[in-house]
């Protein structure tokens, strides 16, 4: 509780209107704003500000709390998902209780979607309704429920191992579920990783060594997630593990995958032995971290020759063909054949465009940028320079989207080693036909770097640049309720201000799952899960927003129409009473929706920060502010 103020005193609201560097101020009279702001009942203070959210603009906020001239705020600004915390934690730091405040989003919900008078009407309208809601506020405090100092990392590809060696070295203990009988994911394909070019194998093995000999971390392979429930700080959860069967994966350096009806008793190269026979383990976790990867795009039969060609491979098998030891010479040999030209094609599976494109079998196209694509093809291409100088190489490109440090170098140097480049549209790409007079195939692209001139290239190989598409996941995220985007990755709350977390709280993102990323780009966000998953579980607690669901016991007549409405499993039971059965609400799984005040009709529920009577203030304050303007 705020010793400053607790909520009980007589209103001084002080509203705050933001320019947003003109994004509203362009659009919306900020001045017209500001003075009909402070013409309102209780309010004290109307300021405005070029950026509410930077230091000066908190600042006008924290001295008008500690003067004294303020005890609730308004913030009219962008969307509260951006800054909603920013000011609540300024509103905090000056000793005030942060649940004192009130958000009016005048850029998103005004400035961008309307202009002129109009759009100033509506902010000020806006305005009202947040200063009338704002005199009903009551002073809230965070729910607290204990957190397990346990966290479940669901893979165990880089951004998985690297999760898990990271929560564990701030002391928590870690169960690492790994689907597969084998740790390391799709980089385990890989020869060398950029733009360190560092060995694949070696960067794996010091990571699995790490993991494997840390005793706070356990294992476990062959393994899925079979039931879920619970809530941050205590995720109930139970993983099905199949019994281990086949060969010794550790002697193998390469796995292309599992193979069917089996499941090696290693683990990495080292010695993590899998169940004696299928069992289930219940565990119970402050946080989940998710990291279970992506999949290669696999061309549909007759893509550009593949599976009906044998000359037609795609890029990891090319990379697996490279990585070959007994590869050598001056020109590459693949099944026999030696090499002499091989054409590189980009962006399959990738940048796919309705009317141009097929779909996939689940009927989707993968309009994302897959991004690590380009660069990994002009690698790969600069290593068939290096060590077959003889094998002609030719790079037929859409765009090139070398965007990481390092990554251009790669573009540069397959230039100056006499890689050849042609770029195709996406309505004209390369035709692959079969015979050629001194090749197998032949390659058939518009140039648009010779003005659309065709080009016929005689080759003996073709690989496919093929693009990481979403691993399926769907039963996970109809287990767990996870968000997925458009690009049918799973979907972090937001970009740049909550890049690694889901909306439901104790749960967060890492690698490839959430979206197209290199090895690199995977561990940094794995890193980034685990400092966020830590920051909640060290302190043994964990403290929620209020904004929950309250039961006057004293109303409920128990028809359970609640739990009915509820959309989150479990937030509301109904519980026996002296009296008779009665809702209740369990806090850390409430979302706050509000569905269940609309469905009881005895009025027995409310939602704090949102009640019934705050409503009425706000729609009160609206109808007086058309009534001001004359609508």
């Amino acid at each position: 509780m705020s010793k400053l103020n607790n909520g009980q005193e007589p209103p001084k609201i002080g509203v705050y209107v933001c320019h947003c560097g003109g994004n509203i101020s362009d659009h919306v009279d900020v001045a017209s704003v500001v003075e009909q702001a402070g013409g309102l009942a209780n309010v004290t203070v109307a300021r405005d500000n070029s950026f509410m959210c930077s230091d000066p603009g908190q600042e006008l906020i924290i001295e008008d709390i500690t003067s004294g001239k303020v005890n609730r705020i308004v913030v009219a600004s962008c969307a509260p998902a951006l800054h909603e915390t920013t000011f609540r934690g300024a509103i905090a730091l000056a000793g005030m209780n942060p649940y004192l405040y009130e958000h009016a989003n005048i850029r998103e919900q005004v400035s961008w979607v309307h202009h002129g008078p109009g759009a100033t009407g509506k902010a000020t309208a806006l305005v009202a309704a947040a200063v009338g809601k704002a005199g009903e506020l009551e002073a809230l405090e965070p729910i607290r429920v204990e957190a397990e100092a346990h966290a479940t990392v669901l893979g165990g590809g880089v951004a998985g191992m690297s999760a898990a060696r990271d929560l564990a070295a701030q002391g928590l203990r870690v169960a690492l579920v790994e689907k597969s009988p084998f740790l390391g994911g799709q980089v385990a394909q890989l020869d060398k990783t950029f733009p360190s070019g560092e060995a694949a194998g070696e960067v794996l093995s010091a990571l699995a060594a790490q993991v494997l000999a840390d005793q706070r971390i356990t294992v476990y392979t062959c393994a899925e997630l079979s039931e879920y429930s619970g809530y941050v700080g205590s995720f109930k959860i139970k993983i099905r593990r199949t019994a281990p069967r086949g060969a010794d994966l550790a002697r193998r350096p390469r796995v292309k995958a599992a193979q069917p009806g089996t499941c090696g008793p290693w683990v990495g190269g080292a010695a993590g032995r899998g169940p004696g026979e299928a069992e289930e383990v219940a565990l119970v976790s402050g946080a989940i971290v998710l990291a279970t990867g992506f999949e290669h795009y696999t061309p549909p039969m007759g893509e550009y020759g593949y599976g009906q060609m044998p000359e037609v491979i795609t890029l990891p098998e090319l990379i697996r063909l490279m990585a070959d030891e007994s590869a050598t010479g001056e020109q590459l040999v693949v099944n026999g054949k030696t090499i002499n030209n091989l054409a590189l094609i980009h962006c399959v599976g990738s940048r796919q465009i309705p009317g141009v494109h097929q779909p996939g079998p689940d009927g989707k196209l993968n309009q994302h940028c897959s991004r690590v694509c380009c660069t990994a093809t002009l690698q790969a291409a600069c290593e068939l320079r290096e060590k077959f100088p003889e094998t002609n190489v030719f790079e037929l490109y859409r765009d090139i989207r070398t965007y990481g440090r390092g990554h251009e170098d790669y573009y540069l140097n397959a230039g100056r080693s006499g890689v050849i480049f042609a770029r195709f549209t996406p309505e004209a790409p390369p035709v692959v036909t079969q015979g050629g007079e001194d090749s197998a195939l032949t390659v058939t692209v518009p140039d648009k770097l010779l003005a659309g001139q065709e080009l016929a290239i005689g080759v003996d190989l073709v690989v496919l640049a093929v693009g990481m598409e979403p691993r399926d996941n769907q039963a996970l995220v109809e287990k767990m309720k996870l968000p997925v985007g458009a690009d049918r990755f799973l979907l972090e709350v937001h970009p740049k201000l909550r890049p690694v977390e889901l909306p439901a709280a104790g749960i967060y993102l890492a690698g490839a799952c959430q979206a197209p990323m290199d090895t690199a780009e995977a561990a940094n966000a794995a890193g980034a899960a685990a400092a966020k998953a830590g920051a909640i579980l060290s302190a043994g607690f964990v403290e929620l927003d209020p904004f929950v669901a309250e039961v006057d016991e004293s109303k409920c007549v128990g028809s359970g129409a609640c739990v009915q409405a509820c959309l989150a499993d479990e937030a509301i039971e109904m519980v026996d009473t002296p009296a008779s059965k009665r809702a209740r609400v369990n806090p850390a799984l409430c979302m706050g929706c509000g569905v269940c005040v609309a469905a009881c009709e005895q009025g027995a529920i409310e939602l704090s920060g949102w009640t019934l009577g705050q409503y009425e203030a706000m729609v009160d304050a609206i109808v007086a502010q058309a009534l001001r303007q004359g609508a």
